[in-house]
């Protein structure tokens, strides 16, 4: 696909103490300007870093506001410059949910973002679509469950809920990424996808009468396949991508096989948002030791997305090319 030189992606930094700032930089510096437009959202004693990178917004009134506030303000300036059509993606660096959530905010990025542009329903999907040449299958995991205890995912994972992130991550892989007919699978939440109830019933009285409401769509459903074996077939290709029923099922596996080249991407939004598959990592921030590939990822991607949103607004008479 065809990358837009004048995608304009707006750039939020997260929490300036981690290495956010620093990897976002470092992949805007090798991405070069003329893969997008830039508009970096941070704190103001960030901005020198920027220079020559785009333009850069400072946030807040520069009066030492504290790390979460910096990084809530540029959350909600990035998603205001996306819904008045100023910015066509969102790429965000991470966050530390506890500053964010002691600054008042929701404590986490999806949770924040689905509030701020009223979205109806968000889904959190993870990405490695293959090298920049596409040279391996691409892997794409999205999270039927996020941030939950274990204890609460077998009530949380209804046949509405499995259902409709179904139909929201199909929808997606048809119009963002250009999938005529996407092939996805639904991964399993018991051992063996309980080997006819003896290891529980949520595949007989979940998964079932979803499939059955999924049958007929546009996209090719197959499952509940076992996790120990969905991921192995859908990273080899033989799928488009994997509802995973919760989240350390989901990360764990394409953590395993995509670390480093992992993209998070937000689903269901009227942007294209997505963001590097790491934290803050405190623990290296300011050493310049932080690997920026994941965020370069981010960008890429969201040039990517954003462009094919756009010319599909274009060709049906809905907005710019």
């Amino acid at each position: 696909m065809a990358h837009s030189p004048d995608v304009r992606v707006a750039v939020t930094l997260g929490d300036p103490r981690g290495i956010g700032p620093e990897v976002a930089a470092r992949a805007l510096a090798a991405m070069g300007t003329g893969r997008c437009a830039a508009w970096v959202l941070g704190p103001r004693e960030c901005e020198d870093d920027f220079a020559g990178l785009g333009r850069y917004e400072a946030v807040g009134d520069g009066a030492g506001i504290g790390p979460g506030r910096a990084a809530g303000l540029a959350i909600e300036r990035g998603v205001e410059l996306a819904l008045a059509g100023e910015a066509d993606a969102l790429v965000t660096a991470p966050v530390h949910k506890p500053a964010l959530a002691a600054a008042g905010y929701h404590p986490g990025h999806t949770e924040m973002l689905m509030a701020l542009a009223g979205a109806a329903e968000v889904g959190m999907v993870m990405c490695d679509e293959g090298g920049a040449d596409h040279q391996r299958p691409a892997k794409r995991v999205l999270l039927a469950t996020i941030h939950i205890p274990l204890r609460a995912v077998a009530e949380a994972l209804t046949e509405d809920l499995l259902v409709s992130q179904t139909r929201l991550l199909g929808s997606a892989l048809q119009h963002d990424w250009g999938l005529a007919e996407p092939r996805i699978a639904l991964c399993a939440l018991n051992p063996h996808a309980s080997d006819d109830g003896m290891f529980g019933t949520a595949e007989r009285e979940v998964y079932g009468p979803a499939l059955e409401r999924l049958s007929g769509g546009p996209s090719c459903i197959t499952g509940p396949i076992p996790a120990d074996t969905v991921f192995v077939r859908a990273f080899r290709g033989e799928f488009d991508a994997v509802v995973a029923p919760y989240h350390d099922v989901g990360m764990a596996a394409f953590k395993t096989a995509a670390f480093g080249r992992g993209v998070n991407v937000t689903i269901g939004l009227p942007f294209i948002r997505t963001s590097p598959d790491h934290g803050t990592a405190f623990d290296i921030a300011g050493k310049g030791v932080a690997d920026p590939s994941s965020m370069l990822e981010a960008l890429r991607l969201a040039i990517r997305l954003a462009g094919a949103r756009r010319r599909n607004r274009a060709r049906s008479g809905g907005g710019r090319e």
